[in-house]
């Protein structure tokens, strides 16, 4: 145990001492005050011999060398010392008072001395209620049962609750005679144990270490910050540096990792709990995530009485907090800097990887590259060979988050370009669409055009032609050329018969597909495009309102999104001139088919020799 762990051990047992005495006097009182001493019912409590033995037992703190260390009063008035002691800590990171911190100790003391549970259970004149009640611990610490002030000190608003440092137990009982449990969290920091709370360890990630800008400061005035970023942004890294040139730490919760059915009032109450332990700053997101759950789920996260940084992807609510965020703008990762993040996640084990060609096509934190790092280098161990450029696609593809595969198909590309079976033009132009996906970035950021676009970063396109002409596996080819999966979306099952709802569920899949880097495939688009030929009521005439927002926020997503259709020309002008490309898929001819009979019928496969394909 390193020296502030056994000063703050020394200290708190101080502390138990001095709360020994009140124990003292309040036996006393209640030994005066006893008219029954010779109850033959006695053996149903602790009797009075008994509690003088108890308090007559040498602490058991007693036996440690105490000369090595100052007395509780030196420590308390030496304010570098007291800034050590966990103890004085936790008062001034929580706004405790005096009052409350012997409140919290008469609460504490059964965890850390046994004999407690006893003296407890005699003044409670119940040997089964071995807990501080609220009652018994008013009377130690010298405060009035029936002082509103008092008792104020054990409800909601007050820090010991509100920050989760003590619970008020059994409400059902009178309020006096309530038990008071102090968290096992909050006693094993005060005896020295920093382990994160065992309720959001799942939920806990460290952040890469890359910072990316100077730009984002914490002012102590400021209590929440709206970081907004793009997926794969390093608003972590950005919030992690600010703090770290702020003094304080980082603890980052991944909201992602909530179990379905996660308590968030309490969740968010334990995080800023463990925030204020540890000295550090509080960061969640994404933000989507609470917010899905309703308005409420995010003030239990903005409303905490700590420093809270939120991230996301969307707009800030004005509703989500009572408290006014200052929103800062993420921004992307330059490719240099992108680059950089994959050196430092690979480290020596990069060296046969083309970075530049391998990760192009991700957007990816650097807490998400770090773990993409991690399993391309278990898969080359487990082969016994080098890290390939392979290795970490596959690693990267392996953090998307799940939330899509709801909502869609995913496929892993087995294609390659010479499975296609196609014309000479429409085959230059799925080529073209692959290279300006892979490209964009040098294109956007470091030849500077995207300083001036207005559209997302997103590729989009249309595949158009009949069924069985090779929409769906060209775009299988696309990403599979990128090592991106590829998310099947049908629009069959996505358009509803009531007006708005077809907007709601596109805007579900947007949500979800803003979380992965994939190829999203909406297969059956004719399913909107086809109420166009036909315009008799109010709603064929919403379809082109559908059809419109589909579009929209294809170009939004900074992914690559293609659509398919059967039906190209019932979608005007209007509408096609906001895709990237439109590529028509022909019938194959005869030469074709012959290509795509020849390359269907392997070599092994047994053939009668009158088969003339």
């Amino acid at each position: 145990m390193n020296d502030d762990r056994e000063a703050s051990l020394v200290y708190l047992y101080d502390q138990l001492a001095a709360l020994e005495a009140e124990v003292r006097g309040a036996v006393a009182r209640r030994l005066e005050h006893d008219s029954t001493p010779d109850d033959r019912f006695r053996g149903l409590y602790i009797s009075e011999a008994e509690v003088e033995r108890l308090l007559a037992q040498p602490q058991p703190w007693t036996v440690r060398r105490r000369d090595r260390h100052p007395e509780a009063g030196e420590l308390a008035g030496n304010g570098k010392a007291a800034a050590d002691i966990r103890l004085i800590r936790l008062a001034r990171t929580f706004g405790l008072d005096d009052a409350d911190v012997a409140i919290l100790l008469v609460a504490l003391a059964p965890d850390v001395d046994a004999r407690f549970e006893r003296l407890y259970g005699y003044l409670n004149d119940d040997v089964s209620r071995r807990r501080a009640t609220v009652g018994l611990a008013l009377e130690l610490c010298d405060l009035h049962s029936a002082a509103a002030q008092a008792r104020a000190r054990l409800t909601a608003p007050a820090p010991l609750l509100q920050r989760c440092l003590l619970t008020v137990e059994e409400s059902e009982r009178p309020f006096l005679t309530r038990s008071l449990l102090v968290p096992d969290r909050v006693t094993s920091y005060l005896v020295g144990d920093d382990r994160v709370e065992a309720a959001i360890e799942p939920l806990v990630v460290q952040p890469a270490g890359l910072i990316v800008s100077d730009a984002m400061r914490i002012e102590p005035e400021v209590g929440l910050w709206y970081v907004r970023e793009h997926a794969g942004g390093a608003g972590l890294s950005l919030v992690a540096s600010a703090l770290a040139r702020a003094g304080l730490g980082t603890l980052a919760i991944d909201l992602e990792r909530l179990p379905p059915a996660a308590d968030i009032q309490h969740i968010a109450g334990v995080s800023g709990r463990e925030a204020g332990l540890a000295g550090a700053g509080l960061v969640v997101g994404p933000v989507e995530v609470l917010a899905e759950r309703g308005g409420d789920a995010v003030r239990a996260f903005s409303d905490l009485d700590c420093p809270v940084a939120m991230i996301g992807g969307r707009s800030w609510d004005p509703l989500w907090s009572r408290r006014i965020p200052l929103q800062v703008e993420a921004g992307t990762m330059a490719p240099e800097e992108r680059r950089r993040m994959w050196a430092m996640a690979l480290r020596d084990d990069g060296e046969a990887v083309d970075l530049d060609t391998a990760v192009a096509s991700f957007w990816l934190s650097p807490e998400q590259a770090a773990r993409a790092a991690v399993a391309a280098r278990h898969q080359a161990r487990a082969e016994g060979r080098p890290v390939r450029s392979d290795d970490v696609q596959a690693g990267a593809r392996a953090q998307n988050a799940a939330g899509l595969e709801r909502l869609a198909r995913r496929v892993t590309p087995a294609m390659t370009w010479d499975d296609l079976v196609l014309p000479a033009e429409a085959a230059t132009q799925l080529r073209d669409l692959a290279s300006r996906a892979r490209n964009r970035d040098t294109v956007l950021d470091a030849w500077g055009l995207g300083a001036t676009a207005s559209r997302g970063r997103g590729v989009t396109a249309l595949f158009a032609g009949d069924s069985g002409t090779g929409k769906t596996m060209s775009a299988e080819v696309i990403a599979g050329d990128l090592g991106l999966d590829m998310y099947i979306i049908d629009l069959s099952s996505v358009v509803d018969k009531y007006i708005g709802e077809t907007e709601k569920n596109l805007d579900r899949i947007f949500t979800e597909a803003d979380r992965v880097n994939g190829v999203l495939l909406f297969d059956e688009a004719d399913a909107l495009f086809g109420k166009r030929s036909e315009v008799s009521d109010a709603r064929d005439r919403y379809a082109n309102v559908e059809v419109a927002y589909l579009l929209q926020r294809m170009e939004q997503f900074d992914g690559v999104a293609v659509l398919t259709t059967n039906l190209r020309a019932n979608l005007d002008e209007a509408f096609t001139r906001r895709l990237d490309a439109i590529i028509d898929f022909p019938a194959p001819d005869e030469q074709h088919r012959r290509l795509l009979w020849e390359r269907n019928l392997p070599p092994s496969l047994p053939q009668s020799d009158d088969i003339d394909i």
